[in-house]
């Protein structure tokens, strides 16, 4: 998913348009470029593959002229590979006066450009964004109305997409469109802004709106109009940006992601605050929409993706322990494909980080269709996904800069027990006194998260001992399965090292066939004091892979003796009630993916071929 940024207004245009990008980086980092027309009426253009910093670079050497009205991208390459010409923006018509960058993808472009084709267009480029240049500039060839033009060309697209174009012959507007792709305005005096989320513009300006499906935004530096497709005005409330600029900026962190993993007690705090009171009861007023359905829900799915996905399988094993739902997770992009069974009391629980993920978008209207409640968790103020649900748990983590997710996970964690013990409440399937102690103990999270962070030396220094790991395992039972798939997958997107995550009882059934002398296997341990004997078994487990030669790092819980004769490093969390561990025991796994990767020299906040919000449908 692309970065995009427009600006009209009286500052410097190029300085706007690149900070916009740099905090925008994280949706796509493999080419950017940016237009503009200056002071004398020229449109000037200059892109570049490969990060922003190159762009950057070549602008700095070379300056553009002065100018004040924009548009940026930074691309995550889908059609075409990753060069300078296809990096955005993109020029339409012979003249080249107008320029487009577009972020999502155009379904029925093949159509599009051999119509283009035998009108005896050229195209500069392997993408489907050239093609929406070409035919905007040949409507406003035909009608020398650039807003018609526009809506013209638009009705046409199929497919995710949010197009900004401006015209050398309309100097003082930017045109935007949206469908099934993220757009936010961003409000100022005298000055007016377009992002793909408000990371663009939020140095600026605090004031937004977010922009519906299929709609068109006219851009002027006094003026922002709104209009659907077919021209019709629309009215949308602004909202305000509840974080400043510093809180997506490094802060003198050696990563984003080391800021966003020291950023967990603050986020895990910041998601509990107002919900839980000083005697543990949980207050979650954002569910009023969902009171008369929520005590007779007979079913609770939940779709998501990647990480997003391992939070929810953490939430599902809370909800049916604590409230006695049913609960299944489910991939987003595989959820509406096999046919699934909704009713009017089946709740759906979208979750994602940006609420832009398109998958999960698509499932979530799916089971809207299909007469199913959406309730969403997202991290993300005006997201589309908040937008479209009939309730919105916001996650209230911050800014999640770095492509791979740390602090948000936690918090969607912390907010899918909030969730069970909100309906274990209203129930009755838990007594007031069980609940509050629950309530009590998510309190004391933020504190027992700062002292995990404040004994990370051994996991550290651990990380760059196997940095020339070839593959990783990872165990864990219960609610210590998903940390490990976590674990696992962390591994993967920052090092680039073949890791897998398996339930600990499955070893024998044909994991344990990987196992090999220095074969680094991480074990999720349960507490010794688990009621369900769980400790034992994977105790067990362990001393069935280190006879195979295995090298044994466990997360344990501070006090277990035990672990500590079976296991060659031993990494210890502070007791906490068992269903909330994970919240703990995945920050080490965390720290142990980044600082591998750091020590392979490879960028921990950018890994290769990944972006932070991504459209499989």
């Amino acid at each position: 998913m692309c970065g995009i940024v427009g600006y009209v207004g009286p500052k410097s245009t190029v300085d706007v348009l690149l900070g916009g990008l740099k905090r925008l980086e994280y949706r796509g980092y493999d080419s950017a470029g940016v237009s503009v027309i200056n002071t004398l009426g020229t449109l000037e253009t200059r892109k570049k593959a490969g990060k922003l910093s190159i762009l950057v670079d070549d602008i700095y050497k070379t300056p553009l002229g002065e100018a004040h009205i924009g548009i940026g991208h930074t691309r995550w390459a889908t059609h075409g590979a990753p060069t300078d010409g296809n990096a955005h923006p993109h020029l339409g018509g012979n003249t080249q006066k107008l320029s487009l960058i577009h972020n999502g993808i155009i379904e029925n472009f093949s159509e599009l450009k051999s119509e283009l084709l035998e009108a005896g267009v050229s195209f500069a480029s392997e993408t489907d964004t050239e093609v929406a240049a070409h035919l905007i500039a040949r409507e406003y060839d035909k009608t020398n109305d650039l807003i018609e033009s526009f809506r013209t060309v638009v009705r046409r697209l199929h497919g995710a997409f949010t197009i900004l174009v401006m015209h050398e012959d309309e100097p003082g507007v930017v045109l935007a469109a949206r469908r099934n792709a993220p757009l936010v305005i961003g409000l100022g005096e005298g000055e007016n802004f377009l992002g793909s989320d408000v990371a663009a513009f939020v140095e600026h300006t605090k004031r937004a709106i977010s922009v519906g499906q299929d709609e068109i935004v006219i851009l002027r530096k006094d003026a922002v109009e709104i209009e659907n497709f077919a021209g019709h005005k629309i009215e949308r409330e602004e909202f305000l940006i509840d974080w400043d600029a510093s809180a997506a900026s490094k802060g003198g962190w050696s990563s984003f992601m080391a800021k966003e993993i020291a950023d967990q007690p603050q986020s895990v705090a910041d998601t509990l605050m107002s919900r839980v009171s000083s005697d543990g009861t949980v207050h979650l007023e954002e569910l009023a929409p969902l009171t008369s359905l929520l005590p007779k829900i007979d079913r609770i799915i939940m779709v998501a993706c990647g990480t997003a996905a391992y939070a929810a399988e953490v939430g599902k094993y809370a909800i049916e322990s604590w409230a006695r739902i049913p609960v299944s997770v489910e991939l987003s992009h595989e959820f509406r494909y096999r046919d699934p069974i909704l009713t009017p009391n089946t709740l759906v629980v979208a979750v994602s980080q940006s609420g832009e993920t398109m998958d999960t978008l698509m499932a979530t209207r799916y089971a809207k269709e299909a007469g199913a409640t959406v309730l969403s968790i997202c991290n993300t103020q005006g997201a589309t996904l908040a937008r479209e649900a009939d309730a919105v748990l916001y996650t209230h983590a911050g800014p999640e800069v770095a492509v791979a997710s740390t602090k948000a996970f936690t918090s969607q964690i912390v907010s899918m027990y909030l969730l069970a013990l909100h309906i274990a409440g209203i129930r009755n399937t838990r007594s007031l006194n069980e609940l509050q102690d629950t309530g009590k103990n998510l309190l004391k999270l933020p504190a027992q998260i700062a002292d995990v962070l404040s004994n990370t030396q051994g996991i550290r220094s651990l990380a760059k001992a196997y940095k020339d790991a070839e593959t990783v395992l990872f165990l864990g039972r219960n609610v210590g399965f998903p940390i490990a798939l976590e674990g696992a997958l962390k591994l993967k997107e920052l090092a680039y090292i073949h890791s897998e995550g398996f339930a600990a009882g499955e070893l024998k059934h044909g994991p344990i066939a990987l196992i090999e002398a220095g074969q680094p296997v991480i074990v999720i341990v349960p507490s010794p004091n688990d009621p369900d004997s769980l400790h034992a078994k994977v105790i067990s487990n362990i001393e069935e892979i280190r006879s195979r030669g295995a090298k044994v790092i466990a997360i344990a819980e501070e006090g277990d003796q035990r672990v500590a004769q079976h296991a060659e490093e031993v990494f210890f969390i502070p007791k906490v009630q068992q269903m909330l561990a994970p919240v703990l025991s995945v920050i080490p796994l965390q720290i142990f993916a980044m600082e591998l990767s750091s020590a392979k020299g490879l960028d921990v906040d950018q890994p290769r071929n990944l972006a932070k919000s991504v459209t499989v449908e």
